[in-house]
C-alpha cells in the first residue's frame, strides 16, 4: 500500500492515518444507520458509534501530529520539534479523557427515548480541541513549509484549513458530518499528495544519479583524454622535430575513419589510437632520436623496435585494446614489407592500417632537419604511388580526397615563429633580404594593403618591390636546390615607381594613371600607404600598384596557363608594416583583362578527329564535347601531358555524366563516376554506384615511366559499353588496367562521356560505335 522510499515510521503513521479514516466513514455511517433503533443492538450500535466517530476524528489528529513530527525532524531538518505539537498530542489526551467522561455524564451528548442523538450543552467543547490541534498544526506547517516540499506542505495546509472550516460549519448545521468527511478526505489528499511527492523525489534521485554517472564518466573521460594528450606530448617532447606529430596524426586518423563511416564511438577510439601509437618511442634513446645524420643500421633497428615497446607499455590498458594494436602495428605495410611482424593487406587491423596513412602524411608535411614540408602536391602523389604497397587503397584514397578538399593546404605542421607566411611586417635593406610569402593570384581579385617607409635613404630604389613566381610551396627559393626541388619559376621583378625586371613573362605592358587626389590623403604616420590589386584569366594576369602620386596597371602574358601565379612584397632600404590582403567574392569573366600576346596552344597544329581537340591547363579547366552513350563504342584518341607537368595525375580523365545540353558542367549537369588514367576513381553522385577493377601488369614500369612516357604523348583506347542502367568503361595503359562498372540508380535518359584531365593536350579523337 505504502512505498517503500518513506521511513518505517511515516509508513506507520500514514497507515494508522487511513485505517482511522476509514474506519471513522464505516461508523458514521453505522450511527446513521441505527439512529432511531430501539432494539437491544441499535441500543448499543449507536452509542458506540457514536463514541468511536468521536473518538476517531481525534485519533486522525494524533497520527498527523505524529507524521508532521517525524517530517520536521527527517526532511525538514529541524533539531528541535516544535513545542506546539507537544501541545498537540496533550490536547489530544485531554479530549479522549472528556470525550470518555462524556460517556457518563453526557456532557457532549445524550440520546432520548426513541434513541436518537441529542447535543449537550458542554458540546461545543468537544469541537474545541480537534480545533486547537489543527490550528497549531497548520501554525507550525506554515512556518516551516520552505523546509518541505511543495506538494507535501501545500497537502498539510490543506489538511488543517479544509477540517477547521468543516468544523465552522457543523457547529452551525446540525445533523451533517462535515467533520468526518472533511477529515477522511483531507487524509487521502495526504496519501496521494506523498506519493505524488515520492515520485518526483524518486525520479529527482534517479536523474541525480544518472547525472552524477555521467559526469563520472565524462570526468573519467577527460581525466584520461588530459593523460593521453600529457603523454603524446612527452613523447613528442624526446624529438625536437615531431612537435605536435602525435596530435596530428590522432585528428587526421579521426577524419579518415569519420569519412569511411564508422560510429562516434569508433572514431574516437581511433583518435586516442593515434594519439598514443608513438608512445614506444620512450624505450628508444634520445640520441638515436634526435641524431642529425643517418642512422647506422645498429640505430636503426633500434628507431624499429618502438613499435614493440609500444604495445608492451599499452596492452595492460584491457578496456581500451584499441591503443596497443595501434601502436603495435602502425608501421606495417599492406604489401607485408612491413615491421614489426610483416602482417600483409587485411591481417594488418584496420585501426593501424588508419594511423599508418596519416602517419606518413605527417610525416612528409612537416618539417625535418634536412628538409622543409613537401609541398602538398607531392605529398598527394607519395600517397598514390603507396596505394597497394604502403597503404591500405581504401585509406589512402580518403586521404587523398581530403588532401583535395584541404585547397588551403592547413593540414600540415603549422609553426608561426619563422614562417614569412606570419610577417606583416619587412625591414628590408637589400632586395629579399626580407619577403613575405607568396601570395596567391587567383580569377578574384586579390587587393593587398601595406605602409612604407624610406628608412631615411633617398635612392630611387629605396621603396618596395614584388616578385612574381611559381613554386610548389608558394615561397620564394633564392638556392639552386630549393629552385630545383619546388620547381620554382620567377616570372618578374617589379618596383613601385615602375622599374620592371622581366624574367620568364612572355610580355608586360604597363601604363601610368597620375591620381589627382589630396597627396596628403596616401599618409599615415609619416609612411606612405600602398594598394596591389592582382587578378588572372588562364595565361594572362592584370596588376595594379597604387600609391598617393600614380596608379601603374600592367598586364602580364604568362608562360602558359597552368603554372600558378604569387605575389611576394619585398623591398630595399625601406621599412614595410600592415601588410595584409583580401578577395574579392565574384570571378572575372574571359574579357576582363585586354589579350597582348597569342593564347599557349600544345593542341593547335594536332591533328583534328572526330571532335575538337581539348587543351587541359588546369584541373579539368577543359572538356571535350560530350559522347551520348546508346550501346558499345570505342573512343581512341593521343594524350600528351604538358611541359609543366610533374605529377602522376597530370594526365586524362574520363568523366561519365548527365546534363541538358550533352556538356560537361552544363545545365542540369550530374556526375556519376570520373575516372583518372592513374587509376583513382572518383565518385561523384550519390545515386550511381561504381565497382571498381584496378590492377597493374608486368608492362607498369614504376611512376616516373609512366609520367616520362605521358610527357612524350601516347595513344590509348577506351572502351564504353551500356546495358540497361549499367554503364561499363574500361581502358588500359602502360600497365594500369581499369575496369569501372557503373549503376545510375534513376531513370536518366541521356548519359555521356567526355574526356578531360589535368594538364595534359587530348587530340586526334576517334569514336567507332557498334
Amino acid at each position: 500500500m505504502l512505498t517503500g522510499n518513506l521511513s518505517e515510521k511515516r509508513r506507520r503513521y500514514l497507515a494508522m492515518l487511513e485505517v482511522s479514516a476509514m474506519l471513522l466513514l464505516i461508523f458514521d455511517r453505522y450511527a446513521y444507520i441505527y439512529r432511531g433503533d430501539v432494539s437491544l443492538l441499535g441500543f448499543w450500535m449507536v452509542r458506540i458509534s457514536n463514541f468511536l466517530v468521536y473518538f476517531l476524528t481525534m485519533f486522525l489528529e494524533f497520527w498527523l501530529t505524529l507524521y508532521l513530527k517525524d517530517l520536521f525532524a527527517n526532511e525538514g531538518h529541524l533539531e528541535k520539534i516544535p513545542r506546539r505539537l507537544i501541545v498537540c498530542e496533550t490536547a489530544f489526551f485531554v479530549a479522549i479523557f472528556l470525550l470518555v467522561y462524556s460517556q457518563f455524564t453526557g456532557l457532549y451528548y445524550t440520546f432520548d427515548e426513541n434513541n436518537l442523538y441529542q447535543r449537550s450543552p458542554g458540546n461545543y467543547l468537544c469541537y474545541l480541541f480537534p480545533f486547537l490541534i489543527l490550528v497549531l498544526q497548520l501554525s507550525a506547517v506554515i512556518q516551516y513549509r520552505k523546509r518541505l516540499s511543495r506538494l507535501i506542505s501545500m497537502s498539510l495546509i490543506l489538511c488543517s484549513i479544509v477540517p477547521m472550516l468543516a468544523t465552522v460549519l457543523q457547529i452551525m448545521f446540525y445533523g451533517v458530518s462535515l467533520i468526518n468527511m472533511s477529515t477522511v478526505g483531507m487524509a487521502i489528499v495526504l496519501y496521494i499528495f506523498v506519493l505524488i511527492d515520492l515520485n518526483e523525489a524518486v525520479e529527482k534521485a534517479g536523474k541525480r544519479e544518472v547525472e552524477a554517472y555521467m559526469l563520472a564518466q565524462l570526468n573519467e573521460h577527460t581525466m584520461f583524454e588530459q593523460t593521453a594528450e600529457a603523454l603524446a606530448n612527452a613523447i613528442d617532447a624526446k624529438d625536437k622535430y615531431t612537435h605536435g606529430h602525435s596530435s596530428r596524426v590522432a585528428m587526421y586518423s579521426e577524419k579518415i575513419a569519420r569519412k569511411a563511416g564508422k560510429t562516434d564511438e569508433e572514431c574516437e577510439n581511433i583518435y586516442f589510437a593515434g594519439l598514443l601509437h608513438d608512445v614506444g618511442k620512450i624505450g628508444v634513446p634520445d640520441q638515436i632520436i634526435n641524431k642529425e645524420g643517418k642512422l647506422t643500421p645498429e640505430e636503426f633497428a633500434q628507431i624499429k623496435l618502438h613499435p614493440v615497446y609500444g604495445n608492451q607499455i599499452l596492452c595492460s590498458i584491457n578496456r581500451s585494446p584499441y591503443l596497443s594494436i595501434g601502436a603495435h602495428h602502425h608501421h606495417e605495410r599492406y604489401d607485408g614489407h612491413g615491421y614489426p611482424d610483416g602482417l600483409k593487406g587485411e591481417d594488418i587491423p584496420e585501426v593501424a592500417r588508419i594511423i599508418s596513412v596519416a602517419d606518413a602524411y605527417d610525416a612528409m608535411t612537416s618539417k625535418r632537419s634536412y628538409r622543409d614540408p613537401i609541398p602538398q602536391d607531392k605529398v598527394r602523389e607519395e600517397l598514390v604511388k603507396g596505394i597497394g604497397t604502403q597503404f591500405d587503397p581504401k585509406f589512402a584514397q580518403i586521404m587523398l580526397d581530403l588532401v583535395d578538399h584541404d585547397t588551403d593546404y592547413s593540414m600540415k605542421e603549422q609553426d608561426g615563429g619563422s614562417d614569412p607566411l606570419f610577417k606583416s611586417n619587412l625591414n628590408c635593406t637589400d632586395l629579399l633580404s626580407e619577403y613575405t610569402v607568396g601570395i596567391p593570384v587567383t580569377n578574384r581579385y586579390t587587393r593587398i594593403h601595406m605602409l612604407s617607409d624610406s628608412d631615411g635613404h633617398a635612392g630611387p630604389d629605396s621603396m618596395p618591390s614584388i616578385i612574381l613566381f611559381d613554386a610548389l610551396d608558394g615561397r620564394i627559393h633564392k638556392t639552386d636546390d630549393g629552385k630545383r626541388n619546388f620547381l620554382y619559376l620567377e616570372y618578374a621583378r617589379m618596383r613601385f615607381d615602375g622599374y620592371t625586371d622581366v624574367v620568364e613573362a612572355r610580355k608586360i605592358e604597363t601604363k601610368t594613371i597620375l591620381n589627382e587626389t589630396d597627396p596628403e590623403s596616401g599618409i599615415e604616420d609619416g609612411y606612405t600607404r600602398y594598394e596591389i590589386e592582382s587578378v588572372r584569366h588562364n595565361d594572362h594576369m592584370l596588376l595594379r600598384i597604387s600609391d598617393r602620386h600614380r596608379t601603374m596597371e600592367s598586364v602580364i602574358a604568362l608562360p602558359d596557363s597552368s603554372r600558378y601565379v604569387y605575389i611576394s612584397v619585398t623591398g630595399e632600404n625601406c621599412h614595410i608594416r600592415n601588410i595584409h590582403y583580401t578577395r574579392d567574392e565574384l570571378a572575372i569573366d574571359e574579357n576582363h583583362i585586354p589579350r597582348i600576346a597569342d593564347e599557349v596552344s600544345f593542341i593547335k597544329d594536332l591533328p583534328q578527329g572526330d571532335i575538337p581537340n581539348v587543351q587541359v591547363d588546369r584541373w579539368r579547366s577543359a572538356a571535350s564535347d560530350g559522347i551520348r552513350v546508346d550501346g558499345d563504342m570505342k573512343i581512341r584518341f593521343h594524350a600528351m601531358s604538358l611541359p609543366t607537368s610533374r605529377l602522376i595525375w597530370h594526365c586524362p580523365f574520363i568523366s561519365l555524366y548527365t546534363s541538358y545540353d550533352g556538356r560537361v558542367m552544363g545545365p542540369g549537369f550530374r556526375e556519376f563516376a570520373l575516372i583518372r588514367f592513374d587509376g583513382e576513381n572518383l565518385e561523384s553522385d550519390r545515386h550511381a554506384q561504381n565497382d571498381v577493377f584496378i590492377n597493374r601488369t608486368a608492362d607498369f614500369k614504376g611512376w616516373d615511366d609512366w609520367k616520362e612516357k605521358f610527357r612524350e604523348g601516347l595513344d590509348c583506347e577506351v572502351t564504353v559499353s551500356r546495358d540497361s542502367n549499367v554503364y561499363t568503361i574500361a581502358t588500359e595503359n602502360l600497365g594500369i588496367v581499369m575496369r569501372i562498372s557503373t549503376t545510375v540508380f534513376d531513370s536518366v535518359e541521356n548519359v555521356y562521356v567526355a574526356l578531360t584531365g589535368d594538364q595534359c593536350a587530348i587530340s586526334d579523337i576517334r569514336i567507332t560505335k557498334d
